[in-house]
């Protein structure tokens, strides 16, 4: 290893492409029919996050944990039972997460292309295994990562694990990504440095407070600029 090379580990939805605003675009449909009214939106769209919370903690992430949560967040919100054509509205939402041409983050591929050509360059995405999967092969930045890890969970313990299967240099090593609860703090208690770049949409049970006065984390407006310091 050269004395400037490091290890980058790439979270991939909301950080090398655009994932959350698909949700956020169904979420809108569902209140539209389970909480038309403006008064009622916040306060419904605040129950479907605490269940949504619930189901990740249970059954993990994916369109169909989405399904359920929306179908749990209705008959909760309404004291009714969703019926066949009711669910078979929530299922049209929930699977039009699905059917969208990726959107990859602007400077990603540029970016991404010069990195690996200086550093050693990893992808740690979690969520339902079938669906990240397609997602990482229509990307079509597999090429430049030497492994690609879809986990359940972005925990300690996944970094923990991470760093034993590549016997990685913690010293060394970069997790980048978007989300504050899963990317950055977990990465940091796990003794690794960590990249944040915000996204706007970035999902709200994804946010965490960061320490500002933390100098592990490197902030950074944009993903094109990873150059810069890398």
């Amino acid at each position: 290893m050269r004395h400037d090379e490091q290890t980058l580990v790439f979270d991939a939805d909301d950080t090398l492409w655009e994932n959350n605003v698909h949700f956020e675009r169904a979420i809108e449909g569902f209140l539209d029919e389970a909480a038309p009214l403006p008064a009622d939106r916040a306060a419904a769209r605040a129950t479907l996050d605490g269940i949504e919370a619930a189901n990740a903690r249970l059954h993990g992430y994916g369109s169909q944990v989405f399904l359920r949560s929306l179908v749990e967040c209705f008959e909760q919100l309404t004291g009714q039972v969703a019926d066949a054509a009711r669910r078979a509205r929530f299922e049209a939402l929930a699977d039009s997460i699905g059917h969208h041409e990726l959107e990859l983050i602007p400077g990603v591929v540029e970016t991404l292309a010069a990195l690996t050509d200086r550093h050693h360059l990893l992808l740690l995405t979690k969520g339902d295994r079938a669906e990240q999967q397609a997602k990482v092969d229509a990307s079509g930045l597999a090429g430049h990562f030497r492994a690609v890890h879809i986990v359940a969970e972005k925990d300690v313990a996944a970094y923990r694990w991470l760093v034993g299967e590549h016997r990685l240099a913690s010293e060394r090593t970069w997790m980048i990504g978007n989300s504050p609860k899963s990317d950055i703090l977990p990465a940091r208690r796990a003794g690794l440095n960590a990249v944040f770049i915000p996204n706007q949409h970035t999902w709200v049970l994804e946010h965490e407070e960061l320490d500002p006065a933390d100098t592990g984390v490197l902030r950074l407006d944009a993903f094109a600029e990873l150059g810069e310091h890398f």
